[in-house]
This record gives structure tokens, sequence and C-alpha cells, in this order.
């Protein structure tokens, strides 16, 4: 497994790239290894296979190993019984140990069977592997528009002139009228096969790039986790200091460039109008005859949920940050406690000791924390007791007749039936809301009913409640009324 301290590798880049630094990189840096290993067609050809192209976060190790048993048992078919002679676990632990860096092995919080992630540096490896092939579109048109549009964004953005942002808007308004009236006159250009091609190419392109981003970003905070372990761990001073110092970090990450790039992300991606609008847009693009032509990933259709996917593991790893404090001041508090308690019993057996022959005078003295003032007034008055006279009266028989249709007139929620109902529709969906449940199966019991899914979306992990939108659902009674309530927006996801 990776060591806790993991070795601070040289930042490469276009000023620093001499003898040095590349030296550095080849001897540390695993993408490196990697590519210089004899096993790098295996390694490469299999990790991709199994963690890239499904875009699969963790894997155990019980899968992970059987995927690659079957891949060994084919190449020992086709290249010899003696082609990579040891067992896929063997690999695995090989592949994730210090001198390699390939894999993460870790547990997970509440199983006892080691799992496996890519690192960024292999998944960089991988992607520099992909990028030798040869592409089947090059296209440089896209590219220089996106460029122009960068360069317009930052240039409006940074514009503090209200004249000049006016003289842009004005501008593109003319642009938008003009091109409105050419529409409406029957003249409605068009983006050619050739075009269309060019961009479609760009945007696979950087959707995988993203989704390689999400593992360098979790990353980083898994290091910053791992950096407040060990200080949490050496640390023997007072707590007040350790804790600025660690949220001082975090804020530091937090408000880092890149941080604030992430949070601006997710709460773009986690709108459901816009993962509404992506849906709709890549299924209209991938509908287009020239983008078919392409054979596009399958998986692109819904590359927006894989984003959301791996975004949720960036997400737990800062709560696994957050769990840390609270065991680390939970643990202090125990600490601090005990010391008390042993200082008591301190006093108790010094009190023992002197019972028999106690010494004269004052031998202790404890100041009041303030000083004690009690006003006549302030004395409650008497109020004398009331005595409850009790009378004895003897029962009489109650009435035969009586209506018992209320006591079977109660009923019970199946909790159950309603989790299998949300856990049915989860596996077509990575989302659904509580609105969409209950219009797929209405409610039955009315507001209890109602109460239920509510206290599953408390129980599942994996459910959120969105206060900034409301959803509205209705039910009819079973005497024929209509019922009506409004809710925070209820989303169960995949755990």
């Amino acid at each position: 497994m990776p060591s806790l301290r993991e070795p601070r590798l040289p930042r490469a880049s276009g000023a620093e790239l001499d003898f040095d630094t590349l030296d550095a990189l080849r001897r540390q840096h695993p993408a490196w290894r990697l590519l210089l290993a004899d096993s790098a067609p295996l390694v490469a050809s299999f990790l991709h296979r199994v963690f890239v192209l499904p875009n699969r976060r963790v894997l155990a190790q019980a899968d992970l190993a059987e995927a690659l048993e079957d891949t060994l048992f084919a190449l020992r078919e086709q290249r010899g019984a003696g082609t990579y002679p040891k067992s896929a676990t063997e690999y695995l632990n090989d592949w994730a140990a210090n001198d390699k860096a390939w894999l993460r092995k870790f547990y997970p919080p509440g199983s006892d069977e080691p799992h496996f992630d890519l690192t960024p540096a292999t998944e960089r490896a991988i992607a520099w592997l992909v990028s030798l092939g040869e592409r089947q579109f090059v296209g440089t048109e896209s590219r220089l528009l996106t460029l122009f549009g960068l360069l317009r964004q930052m240039n409006e953005g940074s514009q503090t002139d209200p004249q000049a942002r006016l003289h842009d808007l004005r501008r593109r308004r003319d642009e938008i009228d003009a091109e409105i009236a050419r529409v409406e006159a029957g003249d409605v250009p068009l983006l050619n096969d050739t075009a269309l091609k060019e961009r479609f190419a760009q945007f696979a392109a950087l959707a995988r790039e993203l989704l390689a981003d999400f593992r360098e970003v979790e990353h980083n905070f898994r290091g910053l986790d791992r950096r407040v372990r060990e200080r949490i761990a050496l640390w023997d001073g007072a707590k007040g200091a350790l804790l600025q110092d660690i949220l001082g970090e975090r804020d530091l990450i937090a408000e880092s460039d890149q941080g604030r790039s992430f949070r601006a992300f997710w709460d773009f991606l986690m709108s459901r109008s816009r993962q509404d609008e992506l849906t709709q847009l890549l299924d209209r693009v991938l509908q287009l005859p020239p983008v078919a032509e392409l054979r596009p990933d399958a998986r692109l259709r819904r590359v927006h949920y894989d984003w959301l996917e791996a975004g949720e593991h960036a997400q737990r790893t800062v709560a696994l940050l957050s769990q840390q404090l609270r065991r680390f001041l939970d643990d202090q508090a125990y600490l601090e406690n005990r010391r008390i308690m042993d200082i008591l019993r301190g006093i108790e057996a010094s009190a023992l000791a002197v019972r028999t022959s106690p010494p004269s005078g004052e031998f202790m003295h404890i100041d009041e924390t303030a000083p004690s003032i009690e006003l006549p007034l302030e004395r409650p008055l008497h109020a004398p007791a009331v005595k409850l006279a009790l009378s004895s009266a003897k029962l009489s028989a109650g009435d035969e007749d009586m209506d018992a249709s209320a006591l079977y007139s109660q009923f019970i929620v199946d909790k159950a039936a309603l989790a299998r109902h949300v856990r049915h529709s989860l596996q077509q969906r990575n989302q659904v809301t509580l609105a969409e449940l209950l219009e797929a199966r209405p409610l039955e019991q009315g507001l209890a009913e109602l109460v239920a899914y509510l206290s599953l979306a408390g129980e599942q992990p994996g459910a959120t409640i969105d206060d900034t939108v409301e959803d509205s659902v209705h039910w009819r009674t079973r005497d024929g009324q209509h019922k009506s309530a409004r809710l925070p927006r209820v989303i169960f996801s995949k755990t």
C-alpha cells in the first residue's frame, strides 16, 4: 500500500524542463516509471479497459483480481505458459507498492476488503498513450473559435468601463437582431458535416479530460486528509492551535483557484435544469448523421452523470477530513475529562491521608468565582400545600353496543416496499426525486406514506434535500378528497 508520506515530485513546466528536473521525474514519477516498465503494455491496457473506459472510480480486490486473471489467462494462451507467471493478486499488490504507485490500495469505511483506484499519474500516462494513436479526425477551426471565445470572455469579464461594456452589449444585440431577421427571411445558416465532426471530437476529448481532472482533485483532497492525520498523530500541544492550522489549510485549498473552480462546476452541474438540458442536447447531437458516422462511445450519452459520480467521490474525501477532525475533538475531550477525574481522585486521597490527624487552622482556601448575593425580597413566599380530596366511585358496566370500527381502520405503511420502489427506480438512473417517484407510483396511504418516504430519505446515505427548490405532490384520500403538499426537493441517489 502507498505510504503515508509520499515523495514531493518536482513540477515540470516549460521554463523548468532542464536536465535535473527530467532526471528526477524519470526516477520518481509513477507515470514515467510505468512507461519504462517491461510490463507497461499489460498494465496500461488492463487499467485502461477496467477503469478509464467504463469510468469506474473504485473496484474491490476480488472483482479486479478476477478480471486480471482472465486477461493473464488469455495472454498465456497466446504467448506461452511462462508469460506473466505471478498471480493476479500479486500483480495488483506490486502495482500498488511504493516503488510503483500505479494503483491506490485502501480500505473503505465499514469494509475489510481492499479496494483499488487509479492514481492521477497513471491516468495521465494512459491518456498520453491514447494520444499517440492515429486520430480519426483532426480539427482546428473549433479550437480556434474556442480560443477566441475565451479571450472575449476574459476581455469582457475584466472590463471596468461601463460605457465599453454597454458598447459591447449593444453590438452583440445588433448581431443577434440581424441573425433573427435572416432566420425570419428563411436564411437559416447551418454547420456543415466537417464542422459538426470537428466540434464533437473536441467535446469528447474535453469530456474525458474532465473525468481525469476529478481524480486529480480527489487526490489533492486526500493528500490534505493524510497530512491532517499525521499532524494529529504527532501533536502534543493545545488542540486550538492544531485546529486553527488545519482549518486554515483547508480554507486555503477551498479558496484556491482549483477549489473555487471545482465548487463553481459542482454548483452548476447539481442544477436539475442543467442536467435535463445536457441530456436533451446529448440525445439530439448523437442522433445527427455526421456525428453518428464517427461511431461515438455510447457512454457519452450519460457523461454528465459520470461527472456527478466523480464529483461525489471528491466530496466524500472532503467529508473524511471533517470526520477526522470530529474524532480528534472527541478524543481530546475524553483525555481532558480523564485528567479532571485524576485530579479529583488525588484530592480525595489527600483528604483521606489526613483524616485521622487533621492539621490545625485553615489549611485549604478556595475562592468563589463570584460573590453570593441573596436579597430578602427574592426569597419565595410560603405556599401551603393543597390537599386533594379523593372520592371512590363504583364502576358501572359500559355500553356493549359501541362502534369498534375505529379499532379495525388502522393501517401500517410498508417501508420495505417503498425502499424497493426507490431501488427499482435507481436501477435506470443515478438520481430520482421524490416527486418523480410519486408520479410513477401515487400515494395510496396519504400523508403517512409521504412521511415514510421522508424517513427513508433521512436513513439512506445517498439521499439529499435541496431547500432552494420546492416540489408539489398530490394524492386522493379514501373518501375521494384531493390533498396536496409542498415540500423541499428530496433527491435519492445511488450509493
